[in-house]
């Protein structure tokens, strides 16, 4: 399965990916939203992981673009987040064709692994 790693922060990327990988996983990462919203435009990942807090170009800013385009039913995106977003925007964002997951940081990675099966 390949997945795509859009976070800024390089740590949490090393991180996941290493441990992706060992799991059996072809991972990409994107430490900048923009290039991840290329990535993600191309149509190779089975999944996506999406940050939602990143300088510039969020996560936020990528599920509406890929909306605007009629692109965001084509993916199957896991945010995966820091912030504080209340249950009625949690709600709002997995009725999105193509949100699939949110998983709130810092993440247990047996959830991380069940987000990305489902």
């Amino acid at each position: 399965m390949k997945l795509l790693i859009v976070d800024d922060n390089k740590d949490i990327t090393t991180m996941l990916s290493k441990f992706l990988v060992m799991k059996g996983f072809d991972c990409t990462v994107s430490n900048d939203g923009k290039d991840g919203m290329n990535l993600i435009k191309k149509g190779l990942f089975d999944r996506v992981i999406l940050d939602m807090s990143m300088p510039d170009f969020g996560g936020m800013d990528i599920i509406n673009e890929l909306e605007k385009s009629n692109k965001l039913k084509d993916n199957k995106i896991i945010i995966f987040t820091a912030s504080s977003i209340s249950e009625d925007d949690v709600s709002d964002l997995l009725k999105k064709d193509g949100v699939v997951s949110l998983l709130r940081k810092p993440v247990q990675l047996n959830e991380l692994l069940t987000a990305i099966s489902n």
